[in-house]
C-alpha cells in the first residue's frame, strides 16, 4: 500500500513549522481509518539564501485512532 502524504509548503519560515501546523491543524483527521503509513512532509523555501529545507515525518494510528509519536523518516 503506497504511504499518504500529507504536505505543509512554507515560505521563509521553518520546515519544523510546517510539520507542527499539519500536527496542531490535525490536516490528518481525514484519514482516520487509513492503514497504510502516513507521512508529514514539511518543506520551507528560504527566499534570501535560495535554499530549502524538508523534514518527513513517518506517523502511525494507534487504537484510538490519534496520532501517535513522531519519529524521523529513514
Amino acid at each position: 500500500m503506497m504511504p499518504a502524504l500529507v504536505v505543509e509548503l512554507k515560505w521563509n519560515q521553518s520546515a519544523e513549522g510546517a510539520i507542527q501546523q499539519i500536527k496542531d491543524r490535525q490536516y490528518t483527521a481525514w484519514l482516520e481509518g487509513y492503514t497504510g503509513n502516513i507521512l508529514l512532509v514539511g518543506i520551507n523555501y528560504d527566499r534570501k539564501c535560495k535554499t530549502h529545507e524538508c523534514i518527513i515525518e513517518n506517523m502511525s494510528w494507534n487504537s484510538q485512532f490519534r496520532l501517535s509519536s513522531a519519529k524521523p523518516f529513514e
